[in-house]
């Protein structure tokens, strides 16, 4: 008699352990996706950031904007 409770016990360990490999393989792409999308934002900011010192640079010559503060 103690087949049958230990195969279904078996039978429940072998599914989750299915579902947790499942889970670290989505866990695992999700990381990659959040670290491309975080090299992304940093290029985005950089390319941001240059923008608003070439900005800087015409609209200061044609005094569209006052010297910078220390």
């Amino acid at each position: 008699m103690s087949d049958g409770p230990d195969s279904l016990v078996l039978r429940y360990l072998r599914k989750l352990d299915e579902r947790m490999d499942r889970m670290e393989d989505r866990l695992s792409e999700l990381v990659g996706r959040t670290g491309a999308l975080e090299e992304r934002y940093a290029s985005v900011s950089r390319r941001l950031d240059q923008i608003d010192f070439r900005l800087e640079r015409i609209e200061r010559p044609l005094e569209l904007i006052g010297e910078p503060t220390p």
